[in-house]
């Protein structure tokens, strides 16, 4: 397609950018705007061609910001903009592929611009610089006019780059938060984006997002590039070259898990979704109570005029099928999260899905692949398995549906497993990764409390998940003896030289010995939960305890676990005693075992038990939730978008990355 604008070619010698960038005003009607619009560019695609072209247009900004307040020209090319997109918008142009082609290059050059200002000055001379020698509402018809644009304007081929550049640049806007360390609720812009006249739009913008990101649109042939007039072709190359950029192998990629090269419209759009929302939360934020509020396409209930402001639809079945496809990425794990925990339309109807799987396998691959995956990501994959937990229909019908052959699970073939037995072997995997490297607290209480919903549905549990299950007891169990005998032992030394390091280590001891204490009981509590609810439906568990009896034995006499002990003991003694009968005279498999434990169940007495508040659980968010999202959706931005900024220079990202 043409050089690589890093190496070769120099722009601080083009007559036309030097012009602009210098103190002689431009007016808008000038006829400079037509030829300086008239280039070609492949716009970058990796934060490589990112930072290349910023690196070379670097010194034509600062000259732009110095003579900006004499020339005002970044004024007028965004009047000439507002002109030409109001155009657009009311489809009075003639020569709509020659027409286009020059406002996504005026697009791109005010995104670079403003990209390059947010860097540099503080919020108020941004403003400054863009306001200078208009009216004082320039900024906001801009940013009405982006708006309009990504609502108004079908998304085609011919105008897939002003959409994507007209998402971007609101995204850039937005970016001031990175670089100040006052709350969204206190900047100016986003004032203005939460409260200007376009908040009108915000269920419609919410809607487009959505449907961008749901139909997944691919690059198209030609983006950003006129390849259908030669004459403009030539003009092009007369002035600015051809601005394109090499595409090799060793480039360092947006983001090994981005979408970015392939569908960067459906990226950004989500990504502007997610900042939109997760900012000005403690005031009325038009966007995130549409996103909260959509309802489906398919639903014909009409919607009532007092809430035609604020609801508008989706088509939830096509919204669900990319949600799967994507589900094992972080933004849309966050955007999951957010429908789940939020909008109970959207709930329901996932909850109501006969193909749960889908939706489910590739949260499972993300908690199976902890190592490899980000904390945060982790968390969210596991609050929306509780979320979903909560409900008892999804505990049921996951053990209904049957999967083969799950090769991506290594440790044990597994020829044929239900989907909750696999959901169960994936957590209590996380339980023990957490306790063994990460150790956080907050981690395996979420996985125990969506195991503890999910128990009193557990069904036809595989032989190999209740030797995970009872596998996960024992190897807690022998890590809280081991401790609780070193503190033991720890304390009755009376060595004056290890005084210090004993006190230090018996603390450090006592508060993991009460994790374990807690994780131990919670343990025994879903055991307890499955056996009463559903022990005619789980032989493979019974017979599991069984043959592990042994090491519930040392926490007969505990208090902290006496009450719940004692209902596994009666199970476990209930079952032997009837083995203990058919095997006086005869020996027995494994398989006539099982057939016992299936006929005993039939005639368990239920009221042997003693009864235990059932195991509910209910995510709620945290006191103060956007000191984790805002960080969180500002990294997701930098790494799967071509938006990059230096974390040094951002105290919100720096406490991410």
């Amino acid at each position: 397609m043409g050089t690589a604008v890093s190496k070769n070619l120099d722009l601080s010698t083009n007559e036309y950018l030097l012009k602009f960038v210098s103190n002689q005003p431009i007016s808008q009607n000038d006829p400079f705007w037509n030829r300086f619009v008239a280039f070609n560019i492949s716009p970058p695609m990796t934060s490589n061609d990112q930072l290349a072209l910023e690196s070379k247009i670097e010194n034509l900004c600062q000259l732009l910001l110095k003579n900006n307040h004499i020339s005002g020209n970044l004024g007028s090319i965004i009047d000439v903009f507002l002109s030409r997109a109001s155009e657009l918008l009311a489809a009075t142009t003639t020569d709509a592929s020659l027409f286009i082609w020059q406002l996504f290059n005026i697009l791109f050059i005010i995104r670079c611009i403003l990209k390059f200002l947010t860097e540099t000055v503080t919020e108020e001379q941004l403003i400054e610089q863009v306001e200078y020698n208009g009216n004082g509402m320039r900024l906001e018809a801009f940013i009405d006019s982006l708006v309009k644009i990504i609502v108004d304007v079908e998304v085609k081929d011919s105008t897939y780059g002003i959409h994507l550049e007209a998402v971007t640049t609101l995204l850039v806007f937005l970016s001031v938060q990175l670089h100040s360390n006052r709350k969204s609720d206190q900047s100016n812009i986003y004032r203005l984006i939460m409260r200007g006249k376009h908040t009108t739009h915000a269920p419609l913008l919410i809607k487009s997002l959505l449907i961008n990101y749901t139909n997944q649109d691919k690059v198209p042939v030609g983006y950003g590039a006129n390849t259908g007039h030669s004459l403009v072709l030539g003009i092009a190359a007369e002035l600015w070259s051809f601005l394109t950029f090499s595409r090799k192998s060793d480039e360092l990629l947006v983001s090994e898990t981005s979408d970015y090269q392939e569908v960067p419209l459906a990226t950004q759009s989500l990504l502007l979704v997610l900042v939109l929302v997760h900012h000005w939360t403690t005031k009325n934020n038009p966007y995130r109570n549409s996103l909260f509020l959509c309802m489906n396409s398919a639903d014909n209930n009409p919607i009532p005029p007092t809430q035609a402001s604020i609801l508008s639809r989706i088509d939830y079945n096509a919204l669900y099928t990319t949600i799967c496809k994507k589900a094992s990425g972080d933004v849309t794990t966050l955007l999951l999260y957010l429908l789940l925990h939020r909008n109970e339309p959207i709930k329901a109807f996932l909850l109501s899905r006969p193909d749960l799987d889908l939706l489910i396998i590739p949260i499972l691959k993300t908690l199976y692949n902890a190592p490899n995956s980000n904390s945060h990501h982790i968390y969210m994959s596991l609050i929306i398995l509780l979320i979903l937990s909560e409900d008892d229909s999804f505990n049921k019908t996951i053990h209904e549906i049957k999967l083969k052959n799950i090769v991506w699970y290594t440790e044990r073939s597994l020829t044929e497993v239900s989907l909750g037995g696999l959901l169960v072997l994936v957590v209590i995997r996380t339980v023990q990764y957490n306790m063994l490297k990460m150790r956080d607290k907050y981690l395996h209480t979420n996985c125990l409390a969506a195991l503890a919903n999910m128990s009193a549905q557990f069904r036809d549990l595989h032989p190999y998940v209740s030797q995970r299950l009872v596998s996960l007891f024992e190897t807690l169990a022998k890590r809280y003896q081991k401790l609780s005998t070193k503190l033991l032992n720890g304390k009755n030394i009376k060595t004056s030289e290890l005084a210090i390091t004993v006190v230090q280590d018996g603390d450090d001891m006592e508060q993991d010995i009460t994790v374990l204490e807690e994780v131990l009981r919670m343990v025994l509590e879903i055991f307890n939960s499955c056996l009463s609810n559903q022990l005619v439906n789980n032989p493979n568990l019974v017979y599991t305890l069984l043959y592990n009896k042994h090491i519930f034995e040392p926490f007969k006499e505990n208090v902290a676990f006496q009450d719940i002990i004692q209902n596994i003991d009666i199970i476990i003694q209930y079952f032997s005693t009837l083995l203990d009968d058919k095997t006086q005279h005869n020996e027995v498999d494994a398989y006539q075992v099982l057939n016992v434990i299936q006929q005993g169940a039939k005639r368990w007495p239920k009221d042997k038990l003693k009864k235990f508040p059932d195991l509910k659980f209910k995510y709620v968010e945290e006191d103060q939730p956007e000191e984790f999202f805002i960080p969180y959706v500002w990294t997701l931005v930098s790494q799967q978008s071509i938006l990059h900024w230096i974390n040094d220079n951002s105290p919100l990202l720096a406490t991410v990355c």
